[in-house]
């Protein structure tokens, strides 16, 4: 492999090539080629990432590959989903239908829906964007790429960051505090209890932790602090709490008992009990003491970045989106070892449900990223 750029992404997992032969991608592969620029912003949904350049273009494009997507030339931020992209342009917010399929796919001729932006306001977005934050916090609220397009937010709310799960959203305020809302049917609100909140909701348990930064995955959540500490909840499912699972023992081959039916039952370690849901936020040690930076979560696996630039997954691996090079599971933090291998360090991640995209850089190009671009 050629030496990436300073500030490369790379993507393994669930990819386009997927519908048509191979399952997954287990090599990490890049996402632009480096005449075509170096990649600040990457939102993926399930089968489109939204990919903003240094130079402030936006694309669309497929996993692993096809045509992108025509979008309007003001465009500034695009937000995909399955069936429609919200995007930020320097007049409005849009939301646009998604139609066709693979390398067929493209935008209907006219927004679904439209909110007009103030030049003020379109100005904040992309300084955002450059910055990090962005969509789907906007003027006013957040948004979603699904109907209904737009909520509002409660004015005494200052939102610093907010992430969309499946069904819930996290929300991180100017003061480090985190609310939550949504579907709270497996634990991932974080209040301990399985209830849905319609409006949102401090998360009591980690009042008084300075956090950082927040991840909400399909219907689990992570926080990491100021301190590096990792805390998750919600479901278990794929050991994706890094907490002991009933489909990660299987997965990984874990030794067989056979019950009086006939069927295969996993055994874990003697009286080891499997978890399904942890409805309270809850430390996860990373081995050898590492330090949290930044966290990812997809719709069953989690991946973190430590302070030394090492990147860590574990839960659901199916398409090999733990970027381990085979598809199974683990219920145990794992060290990707591709990118130290590549003599890469690992500066930023973010996940599509079924995928990892990674932001790497070469060592020795450290001492010449300032603060912003070693944060972003």
């Amino acid at each position: 492999m050629a030496a990436p750029w300073k500030g490369a992404w790379f993507r393994f997992g669930f990819g386009w090539e997927a519908w048509q032969g191979p399952e997954a991608t287990l090599e990490p592969q890049p996402l632009r080629e480096e005449e075509e620029g170096a990649v600040l912003r990457v939102r993926p949904g399930w089968s489109l990432v939204a990919l903003t350049a240094a130079e402030g273009s936006v694309e669309l494009r497929g996993f692993g590959g096809g045509a992108s997507l025509q979008l309007p030339g003001d465009c500034v931020a695009a937000l995909p989903g399955e069936g429609h992209v919200v995007l930020a342009r320097k007049a409005a917010l849009e939301a646009w239908a998604v139609r066709g399929a693979g390398k067929g796919r493209r935008l209907e001729l006219d927004p679904q829906w439209r909110r007009p932006l103030a030049p003020t306001e379109a100005l904040g977005l992309a300084r955002q964007e450059r910055q990090g934050g962005g969509l789907p916090l906007v003027p006013g609220g957040f948004v979603v790429p699904r109907p209904p397009f737009f909520h509002s937010l409660p004015a005494s709310l200052r939102a610093r960051h907010l992430v969309l799960g499946h069904e819930h959203v996290l929300l991180l305020d100017e003061a480090g505090t985190l609310f939550s809302w949504g579907s709270g049917r497996h634990g991932q609100l974080g209040h301990g209890d399985l209830e849905s909140r319609l409006e949102p909701q401090v998360v009591e348990a980690l009042q008084g932790v300075a956090l950082k930064e927040v991840a909400a995955g399909g219907w689990h959540s992570a926080a990491v602090s100021e301190a590096g500490d990792l805390y998750l909840w919600g479901w278990n499912e794929s050991g994706q709490l890094g907490l002991p699972s009933k489909a990660a023992a299987v997965s990984q081959g874990a030794a067989r008992d056979t019950d009086s039916t006939g069927d295969a039952q996993p055994r874990g370690p003697p009286g080891a009990d499997f978890i399904s849901i942890q409805a309270f936020p809850a430390l996860l040690d990373l081995p050898q003491e590492a330090e949290a930076l930044k966290a990812g979560c997809g719709s069953r696996h989690t991946a973190v970045v430590t302070r030394t630039g090492e990147l860590y997954t574990w839960g659901w691996g199916q398409y090999g989106q733990l970027g381990h090079g085979d598809t199974a599971s683990s219920d145990q933090p794992r060290r990707v070892d591709r990118f130290m291998e590549w003599g890469l360090s690992v500066l930023d991640v973010t996940c599509g449900p079924w995928a990892t995209f990674v932001r790497v850089r070469r060592p020795e190009e450290d001492q010449g990223l300032s603060g912003a671009e070693a944060e972003h």
